[in-house]
């Protein structure tokens, strides 16, 4: 159950920003802590959800240097982000560029860090190397397409909605591919001229491992984000040995400190440009103020959005 209820405000340690926040993204990981099936890593609030925000510092632990009183920041927590308030350890707030708005700033970190992290550090993409993108129409599959559009890569997606994909091409799909009436590793084979893609970055798991192992040319990467359809899955380890392939898991949110403040670097610096300048831009598909956050929560799970769904606070 959600509801909205007063706690304390919480106070910044000595290497902490207390931050006033004025919008937090909506993500399917809030509706999976609320549910009690993915709690906050220790250390952040259990009881209110939130992974991206954007805001005003209120005020700043004795040992913060970078950041003061009044400046816009915004970037990722481990949770508390839908709240008035939360504390954020300096190293991982970005200040705001003048030209992003507190609602993309709100919607920004969570989807295009993770996409960033997938394509790059994980999936070793190169520019001009073809991508297929599962639900492309995701918060983190709209932003990995936009940012791989940049790049100069072929890319594919997948979604089980036609507006879906016909919003991704907007946004620079190559080959959209309708899973409810095709299928995905053969759409592939096709488009690729038998060869395959390079990198997959994956959210469905179990039922589209296999085919997505079809789906990968030689040497290619599968990056696998979430597991909505099921964690276990078969593998064909002469196929991988054949191919020369690459699997790796990722999951941001449990990550040590270290590990977010050099994911949220590489993404200032590779993709935080192209949002400033608006050679790419968050898709919004809606904006809730917070005393509407089940209904935010409801419309998420309700498998409806393209891009991001954003809280106001």
């Amino acid at each position: 159950m959600l509801e909205i209820c007063e706690v304390p405000t919480p106070e910044p340690k000595r290497d902490e920003l207390l931050v006033r926040v004025r919008a937090a993204g909506v993500n399917r990981a809030d509706t999976l802590q609320r549910r009690g099936h993915y709690p906050a890593p220790p250390g952040y609030p259990q009881d209110i959800p939130g992974l991206e925000f954007s805001g005003v510092v209120e005020a700043v632990g004795a040992d913060v240097r970078r950041h003061r009183a009044g400046q816009r920041v915004f970037g990722l927590t481990g949770g508390g982000a839908q709240a008035e308030y939360l504390t954020i350890q300096e190293t991982l707030a970005l200040a705001v560029p003048e030209t992003l708005t507190d609602v993309e700033s709100g919607a920004i970190p969570e989807a295009y860090i993770t996409a960033h992290d997938a394509l790059f550090a994980q999936g070793s993409l190169q520019p001009g190397e073809t991508v297929l993108i599962h639900a492309v129409g995701s918060g983190v599959g709209a932003a990995a397409l936009e940012i791989a559009h940049a790049l100069g890569c072929k890319v594919l997606g997948t979604s089980r909605h036609a507006a879906k994909l016909a919003k991704a091409i907007e946004l620079g799909l190559d080959v959209p591919i309708d899973v409810t009436s095709q299928l995905f590793d053969d759409v592939v084979m096709r488009a690729t001229h038998s060869r395959g893609v390079d990198v997959i970055i994956d959210f469905i798991g179990a039922d589209y491992f296999e085919r997505n192992i079809n789906a990968l040319a030689t040497k290619g990467r599968l990056v696998s984000v979430s597991t909505l359809s099921g964690p276990d899955a078969r593998l064909s380890i002469a196929t991988l040995m054949r191919k020369r392939l690459h699997v790796v898991g990722t999951v941001l949110r449990n990550r040590p400190l270290e590990e977010k403040v050099a994911a949220t670097r590489a993404f200032a610096d590779a993709v935080l440009p192209l949002l400033t300048n608006r050679a790419i831009a968050v898709p919004i598909d809606r904006i809730f103020p917070l005393h509407d956050a089940p209904a935010a929560h409801a419309y998420i799970e309700s498998n409806k959005n393209f891009g991001k769904i954003v809280l106001t606070i």
